[in-house]
């Protein structure tokens, strides 16, 4: 097949543009992330003949939805693992129209895991007490159908066209990544942020999404899962009385249900939680992502 002279100079032109451009950067905010942190990367492209279609990547296993935020820059968000620490590298994958890929990485410094600050708590024997192999087993199970919400999650497009927001307004009495001391004995780290509640009182959508679980969990007690798309899920436990089913979409403040004790707990509350995929993460990250910032597209 004879190739026009013309194709050969546009093809010259854009991998010898290519060859001198300035290269992709990726960078991460914060840039040493604690455990379970949601990170913002920003990746930036210099403007080239060659233009870039698409781009996808990945962090901790996880895969990173890249949105435009404007010309040569694209905006994701990803999770960092509670119990990671060394180093965690992530990646953009650029695909140019001329069919070339490109590969730009990040690599985190993540610092030694903390010892968890020790909240004592004096309860009933039955929170000590070692539990049966059915029980344990049943919790095996409600774990995994909670990390396969947080798998779906990446299925569907972020759904939130404004920032995330507080689930309640009241204080927050445990923070995550706290230890819990039962009787003196250190048992569990708290993956979760605790909102002081009395029974009955609204527990309201941290944004808007889709229900994807509600169920009676033997520690969360009675238990809202929503996946917001984008691979993000929020989780609402303890509630007193669950407002909303599966499959339903709920508006960003919505009340889904009710405060309780339901569940492994020691009195009312609200327990929150989130996941970035499989990742467990601190929700209270989620609050720093803004429209402007993250969901340029979604608002479109």
């Amino acid at each position: 097949m004879k190739i026009k002279p013309a194709t050969i100079v546009a093809l010259v032109s854009i991998f010898s543009h290519a060859a001198f451009a300035q290269p992709a950067t990726l960078t991460a905010t914060p840039a040493a992330p604690q455990p379970g942190a949601i990170v913002r990367l920003t990746l930036k492209v210099p403007a080239s003949v060659d233009a870039v279609v698409s781009v996808h990547g990945a962090l901790a296993g996880e895969p990173l939805h890249f949105l435009r935020a404007g010309p040569g820059a694209w905006h994701a968000i990803g999770g960092v693992p509670v119990d990671r620490e060394g180093s965690l590298q992530g990646n953009a994958v650029l695909q140019r129209a001329s069919g070339r890929s490109e590969i730009v990485r990040v690599r985190f410094s993540l610092p030694k895991i903390p010892p968890p600050s020790k909240e004592p708590l004096a309860v009933d024997s039955s929170f000590t007490r070692p539990m049966d192999a059915a029980t344990l087993a049943r919790i095996d199970r409600e774990n995994a159908r909670a990390r396969e919400v947080g798998e779906h999650a990446h299925d569907r497009p972020a759904m939130w066209t404004q920032s995330f927001l507080r689930p309640r307004e009241s204080v927050i009495t445990s923070q995550f990544g706290s230890g819990r001391l039962f009787n003196g004995t250190l048992t569990t780290r708290h993956l979760g942020v605790d909102f002081r509640g009395a029974m009955g009182e609204p527990i309201r959508a941290a944004n808007r999404g889709v229900v994807a679980l509600v169920d009676r969990f033997v520690l969360a007690g009675n238990v809202v899962y929503i996946d917001h798309g984008g691979g993000v899920v929020t989780s609402y436990f303890h509630m007193s009385k669950t407002l909303v089913a599966p499959g339903d979409t709920v508006k960003r403040g919505q009340v889904i249900g009710l405060v309780g004790n339901t569940g492994r707990v020691t009195g009312p509350h609200l327990h929150w939680a989130a996941r970035y995929g499989a990742n467990t993460v601190n929700p209270l990250d989620l609050l720093s992502i803004n429209r402007d910032w993250y969901s340029a597209e979604v608002s479109r």
